[in-house]
């Protein structure tokens, strides 16, 4: 992989010092799961620009919310879930307004209908009329 295309990297201890927190912090967080830097041949770790914005969103929720690291673990998965769910959703519209667009293509394609409906004559007056004459003829004797 080439230079130009190789992702920023950060060794912990530039990433404890960027954000002011101790390196164990970091090393906890991974042990909890919470975060996964990605390691060098010599095993050190290495923090992506990925890991430092799930790293600002652990550091929020613990320092500005008051989460704990358990609860830091389920809004981390849920949001990943929704992230997933959002990625789904637009890749369901997408292939529904291509088939919407095909299909409006094919109805363009297609000849005008003919009418072959044929009309047929109200019939639910005659029973009335009828019944109507009935109801008005005189009584005969």
């Amino acid at each position: 992989m080439s230079r130009a295309r190789a992702k920023a990297a950060y060794m912990i201890s530039a990433v404890a010092e960027q954000y002011q927190i101790h390196p164990q912090t970091l090393r906890l967080y991974e042990r909890e799961g919470l975060l996964k830097p990605s390691r060098s041949e010599g095993n050190t770790r290495l923090y992506t620009d990925d890991d430092l914005e799930r790293l600002e969103v652990i550091l929020k929720l613990t320092r500005e919310l008051g989460v704990n690291l358990a609860g830091v673990e389920i809004i981390l998965n849920m949001r990943e879930k929704m992230a997933a769910m959002q990625r789904q959703i637009e890749e369901f519209i997408a292939t529904l307004n291509q088939e919407l667009a095909a299909r409006a293509t094919a109805a363009q394609d297609q000849p005008e209908p003919r009418n072959t409906l044929i009309p047929v004559a109200d019939l639910s007056l005659a029973p009335r009329a009828a019944a109507g004459a009935r109801r008005s003829a005189p009584k005969r004797g």
